[in-house]
């Protein structure tokens, strides 16, 4: 072995990234790791928190840099060169993203190459030998990113080669089994792992489903209009203009604070039920119908019995109660998104 180096490590808070750490962790290395969040993570919550990759650090006892995929990453994502999984997933193009983030801290702190937890042909769209070599060249870390799960059935590289880590203690390992990850886990101690088999809404295809209809409605999105997808139900109305109904008093408190001036909200007011937000464009012609949607999903005990709800139109406007009928299943399918 010669001098010791640093390394940073990729550190999603999953099984096999764990296990990275910590094979890391035995050799005559430094290591920090990184931890990317975005609006698509689910492994930390909703909010695409930090929390597994931040407990799996602390037991390990690194440091943890945490970087946030942005509206940069958005851009990405509305037309990957590399195209795209069975849904919304880029996952080439999003991992040449990760990886040249990753390189811009490597030389920040003085670290010498990458690790990740990636095993060779356990994702079949970007863990596949040509994919990882079209990552690395994309994200110009060439040789200097280590996988030491599948390193025994990869080509050395210069990390390997230097003899800055011991090649001899890495593993070769193929496929999409976690077994024997889950062994070494259990053997080594490692915990506070999480989401061993994923965690990326892109890869959801009901997200995916809304993800496209914003993408085919608002190509010039940002991030507030992705935060939307991930609550309530959502409803098509127009060309311009969506229904989002909470499902819960979460969601309800949710969508009353990412509410614009322009959009309009609906509350029932003798019964329990749901907040709507109305959005988008010409959105005064559908109040009514997005009433009638509102009433469908409160606890209304006669749906054939017309019941009030409140609409608030915005400062200006104020607020307005009218009388709809609770809308019928059937008449919802075609618009709900």
């Amino acid at each position: 072995m010669s001098e010791k180096k640093k390394a940073l490590l990729l550190l999603s808070g999953g099984l096999d990234s764990a296990v990275a750490l910590h094979m890391m962790k035995e050799q005559n290395l430094e290591v920090e790791a990184v931890h990317f969040t975005s609006l698509f993570c689910t492994c930390g919550g909703k909010g695409g928190g930090c929390g597994p990759a931040a407990k799996v650090a602390e037991s390990e006892g690194i440091k943890l840099h945490i970087v946030n995929k942005g509206e940069d990453y958005i851009e990405i994502i509305k037309k990957p060169k590399h195209g795209r999984g069975s849904n919304m997933n880029a996952c080439i193009d999003c991992r040449i993203y990760s990886f040249r983030k990753a390189k811009e801290l490597m030389t920040k702190i003085g670290a010498s190459f990458i690790v990740t937890g990636e095993v060779l042909n356990q994702r079949p769209m970007s863990q596949h030998r040509k994919a990882l070599l079209i990552i690395e060249k994309e994200a110009e870390l060439e040789g200097l990113v280590l996988r030491p799960l599948s390193a025994l059935v990869l080509d050395e590289t210069l990390p390997e080669k230097e003899g800055w880590v011991d090649r001899k203690k890495f593993k070769n390992i193929s496929g999409r089994g976690r077994k024997e990850q889950l062994s070494f886990a259990q053997e080594k101690g490692v915990k506070d792992f999480s989401c061993p088999a994923g965690g990326c809404l892109l890869t959801d295809p009901q997200f995916s489903r809304r993800l496209k209809d914003l993408m085919e409605d608002k190509p010039e999105f940002g991030s507030k209009d992705v935060a939307l997808l991930k609550y309530g139900r959502h409803f098509r109305l127009g060309e311009k203009a969506k229904l989002v109904v909470g499902r819960n008093q979460s969601e309800n408190d949710i969508l009353e604070k990412i509410k614009e001036p322009k959009d309009y909200t609906f509350v029932l007011v003798d019964y329990n039920g749901p907040l709507a937000l109305l959005t988008g464009e010409n959105i005064k012609k559908y109040k009514e119908f997005a009433a009638s949607i509102t009433a469908r999903y409160g606890d209304v005990p006669d749906r054939g019995v017309k019941v009030k709800v409140e609409i608030a139109e915005g400062p200006e406007a104020g607020k307005k109660v009218i009388e709809v009928l609770p809308a019928k299943d059937a008449e919802l399918l075609v618009f709900l998104i």
